[in-house]
């Protein structure tokens, strides 16, 4: 017995439960699987039910219709639907035709009683228009006539108090007449406040009754959206949490007086020359989105993140209200033009003093002298390859500062530098040497920079010294000395034997004197950069000429596009200082890169303001680097005859980017038409892993100027072929570079011209296709020689003569006047009246 059977059955002395027999027969089924398996399943069929009735009923009962939409009920009856066929015998089934045919009727019945409902509903909305609009206009002509009849009843009272006498005041009993008269007469109607029209609603459903007989309490509750939309109070309730926060919102108002409407605040915009939109939004405190919406309209579909540049951000400040103030991106770099010290704060500082003249004049030799130290003997083959800045001080307790510029021609822009910030020159002139091309070219920086210039002929122990033809050479420039009727001190010294050296010191602090130098020390320093090197050990290093205020340990800086905060103060003597005044050179450890010779330091207040300057000044520079110049025709021709000349890579390494600037200045002046050097890279320190393997891929050579590769470039450089070239004198460097460059080039091809003959007639030559009677007219015609056919003025032919013939018999050379007939390597294009033409080719070495 199954467990179902079980279920029906009741248990044991229990009653058996109420209700109608089960109408779910049930059975099992067998299924079979493969493999010998199977399973039994129980499955259960639903019985048909027959509803209680007489018998018969249930098969004459028609077969149930599909619902219709139930249209509402309306007081007209709706159009009575045609009447329906007798539906066919159960007996005899339908036939696909007549069920197609009833379906179609029914679906038009049902489509006729939608549209019919549709239109009740229509006319019904319409009716009720009409009677709410009817309605209002009754109730708005209510409360006309009510405010005027209260008009003309409050002018009655009016005129009438007007008129009546005055009389003395009534007792207290003769005032409750007229108010009991008052009182007996009928009272004003009072009106209704016009409304505005509201959207008429749909006539209310019939209460559908609850379980319980009464209104459904949920359904009464509920919020819908013409209740939320009603301005009827009764309508809806407001929940406790919306009374809350409407009390916190009266009290916040109270305590902080926002309760009014505030004014817009109106708000002066900085705007650069370039700006994003979402900054500017920030900047005016203004939505982003509502900017976007306004340069949409403008016709600029942009984004937050897009830059838009001043003209366009000025329309959209003004158009939001604001007043726009205009910036450039100058403004973010420091103007230290502008920033002028009050006289009272000014202080007498020391001098600083340049010496320039040519090479070997003895410019270093003086300064040692002064300074009775050896720093020519630490120099490379003699000569000065940096800037020195050294303070001297002399026997009155006075300081001097000096500046040793360089006198190689490769130095200029060196020697520029140190004219620019420097107060007096001294130039030195060799006595037995006169006037030489650097001595000319640093009269000239003299003069540029507006300083005076003490000349000091140098090597007056030497028996050719002649000191006045060094005075007569000068006025050649318009330098005149105090001996000859000039302005221009002068002094003959000698600096092996220390001569006259007083002297020199006197005439340079007279001349201080008379400038008046003064500074500001008590305010953030500025100063010149005039020297920077990478040190291996201590990372980035720069000589600083203190210009004014005191430089400190631990201030914070930007010098061109690097900044720092200054880790540690060098003096000339290599000792560590706490602070240096102006015209104090020191050199400044903390820097975040080597800047160029020539950079202002200034201090700042912060690292933000630092680092803010130094990448906008990188910026300024990568613009520059990348801008490219205006195309024009004449520049677009020099492009084409530049990419024609051969290129000649080098990678420059150099202790110092004074010497980084010389060394690339020099192998520029070296190209020419032909070739010319590129430089790969340049930069300071040793030569590293990444330079071997820059160099590398252009089998370019590494320059390297008093540095060294470390073991790991060496190895690469040995494994990749690179070719290291150290030098310490720049002599040796310009030299071995233009020698490098020449041998790139090859020797030299220099045609000439040994013969012209011109082409009489043309005649066939058997299996050489086409022989040439020539006439010589200059020069000879030799066989195997290099050979050119010209018609028109046009070559049409380059090569060789390939056989040379006269009367039938060859011969090794025709001179002029003579005939001959030859032929030609591989060709045929041969006419009467074309010339010939016979050279050869020398090949020279070639020289830059």
């Amino acid at each position: 017995m199954s467990d179902i059977d079980n279920k029906e059955k009741p248990k044991l002395g229990a009653r058996a439960p109420l209700g109608l027999k089960r109408t779910v027969e049930t059975g099992k089924v067998k299924q079979s699987f493969s493999h010998g398996r199977s399973n039994t399943v129980v499955v259960e069929v639903k019985r048909r039910r027959v509803p209680l009735g007489r018998p018969g009923e249930a098969e004459a009962a028609p077969a149930p219709e599909p619902e219709v939409a139930k249209a509402p009920a309306a007081p007209v009856a709706a159009p009575a639907a045609p009447a329906r066929p007798a539906a066919p015998e159960p007996s005899r089934p339908m036939t696909p035709l007549e069920r197609r045919e009833q379906q179609a009727r029914l679906l038009r019945e049902a489509e006729e009683a939608r549209m019919a409902a549709l239109e009740e509903t229509r006319r019904r909305e319409e009716q009720a228009r009409t009677q709410a609009s009817e309605e209002e206009r009754r109730r708005a002509e209510e409360n006309r006539r009510a405010e005027e009849e209260a008009r003309k009843q409050a002018e009655e009272e009016a005129r009438r108090a007007q008129e009546a006498p005055a009389e003395p005041e009534p007792a207290p009993a003769a005032e409750e007449a007229p108010s009991q008269e008052r009182a007996a007469s009928p009272a004003p109607r009072r009106f209704t406040p016009v409304q505005a029209p509201r959207r008429p609603e749909p006539p209310a459903r019939p209460a559908r009754p609850g379980p319980r007989g009464g209104d459904d309490r949920r359904q009464s509750g509920k919020l819908t959206v013409t209740r939320a939309l009603s301005d009827d109070e009764g309508a809806r309730a407001r929940s406790l949490a919306a009374l809350k926060r409407a009390r916190e919102k009266e009290r916040r108002a109270h305590m902080s007086g926002y309760g009014q409407p505030q004014a817009k605040q109106v708000r002066d915009v900085v705007v650069p020359e370039a700006i994003t939109v979402g900054e500017l939004a920030n900047r005016m405190a203004e939505r982003g989105a509502d900017l976007v919406k306004a340069l949409f309209k403008m016709g600029m579909p942009v984004t937050l993140t897009q830059t838009i540049d001043q003209d366009t951000a000025e329309l959209l400040v003004t158009e939001f209200g604001h007043r726009i103030k205009r910036v450039s991106e100058s403004d973010i770099d420091i103007q230290s033009t502008e920033d002028v010290d009050a006289a009272e704060s000014l202080q007498s500082r020391a001098p600083v003093v340049t010496i320039m003249g040519h090479v070997d004049h003895g410019k270093t030799s003086l300064l040692d002298a002064l300074r009775g130290t050896e720093v020519v003997a630490g120099e490379a083959g003699g000569i000065t390859q940096h800037i020195g800045a050294y303070q001297v001080t002399v026997k009155s307790g006075d300081k001097i500062t000096f500046l040793d510029t360089p006198g190689h021609e490769a130095f200029s822009e060196m020697r520029a530098r140190g004219a620019n910030v420097t107060d007096i020159v001294v130039l030195v002139v060799a006595a037995d040497d006169g006037l030489r091309p650097q001595t000319v070219e640093a009269i000239n920086h003299t003069k540029a920079a507006g300083v005076p210039m003490i000349v000091a002929i140098n090597k007056i122990d030497k028996p050719e010294a002649k000191p006045q033809k060094v005075r007569e050479e000068l006025l050649q420039h318009e330098v005149i000395v105090e001996d000859m009727g000039g302005d221009v001190q002068d002094v003959e010294v000698s600096a092996l034997k220390k001569t006259n050296l007083d002297d020199l010191i006197e005439k340079i602090q007279l001349q201080a004197e008379l400038l008046e130098l003064k500074a500001n020390p008590d305010r953030p320093a500025e100063g010149t950069v005039v020297e920077a090197k990478l040190d291996k050990g201590r990372g980035p290093v720069a000589t600083i000429l203190v210009g004014r205020g005191t430089l400190r340990v631990g201030d914070v800086f930007v010098v061109g596009a690097e900044s720092g905060k200054v880790r540690a103060l060098v003096d000339d003597k290599g000792r560590n200082i706490k602070e240096a005044g102006p015209s104090v050179p020191v050199e400044v450890l903390g820097l975040s890169g080597v800047p160029g010779a020539g950079d202002q330091l200034t201090v700042v207040e912060n690292e933000a303001r630092a680092r803010e300057v130094a990448a906008y000044r990188a910026g300024v520079i990568q613009q520059k680097r990348t801008t490219s110049a205006p195309a024009s025709l004449e520049s677009m021709f020099s492009a084409l005859r530049d990419k024609q000349a051969i290129e000649y890579p080098v990678v420059v390494k150099a202790d110092t980017q004074g010497s980084v600037e010389a060394i690339v200045g020099a192998l520029n002046k070296i190209g020419t038409e032909d070739i010319r050097v590129r430089i790969l890279h340049s930069g300071v320190g040793g030569v590293t892993e990444s330079d071997v393997i820059l160099a590398s891929a252009s089998k370019a050579p590494i320059i390297g100027f008093n540095v060294r590769a470390n073991a790991k470039a060496r190895e690469i450089a040995n494994r990749d072929g690179v070719a290291l070239k150290y030098y310490d004198v720049i002599y040796h460097l310009t030299d071995e570079i233009r020698a490098g460059m020449a041998g790139q080039l090859g020797p030299e091809s220099i045609e000439h011209v040994v013969g012209r003959a011109e082409v009489r007639e043309v005649f066939s030559a058997g299996k050489h296709g086409k022989a040439a009677g020539l006439l010589v007219t200059e020069g000879y015609i030799r066989k195997a020689l290099k050979a050119r056919i010209t018609r028109n003025d046009v070559i049409i032919y380059n090569g060789a003569i390939a056989s040379l013939r006269r009367f039938k018999d060859d011969v090794a050379e025709v001179r002029a006047g003579l005939e001959c007939g030859v032929t030609f390597e591989n060709t045929t294009d041969i006419k009467p009246g074309d010339f010939v033409e016979t050279f050869e080719v020398e090949l020279r070495e070639r020289t830059l």
